[in-house]
């Protein structure tokens, strides 16, 4: 009987033990997603600015501007930028992504993906998994697929240099990325938004004249 209860109080202690360590690494991560919450949420009126600051330049700017970023192009190639997780565990997101990104091109771009002219660019394994088990007809581009196991500017620019210049030199006519746009540590909005060509906001003034003389022309 003296063991059993030696036994019981030791594994009270360890219990307690555990719980005390578990306790301070939810301290530690809820520390760590404060820190990222903070950090998109803060990034996000300076994202929406500046989208919207180029979408009026292109829609207001009098004469030819030196890009090809906002040309409409007849769509024949279309490439979706599919952001997922690299695991599972993390309820319904990975599959809400993938699901939008399969309904936007089984219904708008239906005819591209008949001709074999849809491009899927993966960033997360979920979502490359997910593409490569549904469409046998289609590019499934995984180049970026561990980008989040180092996520940082330098590589994250490479990503959408990638993007960029297949669109300039028209083996894109249109892209979109499909991913969970952040709401709160519990919810996200999965929305799929067009990249390129840059959408131009319609204005009803007077058009701004390009000013020569300073670098730009």
């Amino acid at each position: 009987m003296g063991a059993n209860l030696k036994e019981v109080r030791i594994r009270i202690k360890s219990v307690n033990s555990t719980q005390q360590i578990t306790k301070a690494m939810k301290m530690v991560s809820a520390a760590k997603l404060r820190r990222a919450q903070q950090a998109i949420t803060q990034f996000r009126p300076y994202s929406n600015k500046m989208n919207e600051m180029l979408s009026n330049l292109l829609a207001s700017t009098e004469g030819d501007i030196t890009t090809s970023f906002g040309i409409n192009r007849d769509v024949q190639q279309v490439c979706i930028v599919v952001v997922t997780s690299n695991k599972g565990l993390c309820g319904a997101f990975n599959t809400n992504v993938n699901k939008a990104a399969f309904n936007i091109v089984t219904t708008k771009y239906a005819a591209q993906l008949a001709a074999g002219n849809v491009t899927f660019l993966c960033i997360g394994k979920k979502g490359a998994e997910f593409m490569q088990r549904r469409f046998k007809n289609a590019t499934i581009n995984t180049d970026y697929i561990d980008l989040f196991s180092d996520l940082s500017f330098s590589n994250s620019s490479r990503a959408a240099e990638t993007l960029m210049q297949g669109f300039a030199a028209s083996k894109f006519d249109a892209i979109e990325i499909a991913y969970g746009q952040f709401k709160n540590a519990a919810m996200q909005n999965f929305v799929v938004e067009p990249f390129l060509p840059v959408q131009k906001i319609e204005t009803t003034g007077k058009k701004i004249p390009i000013i020569t003389g300073l670098g730009c022309t």
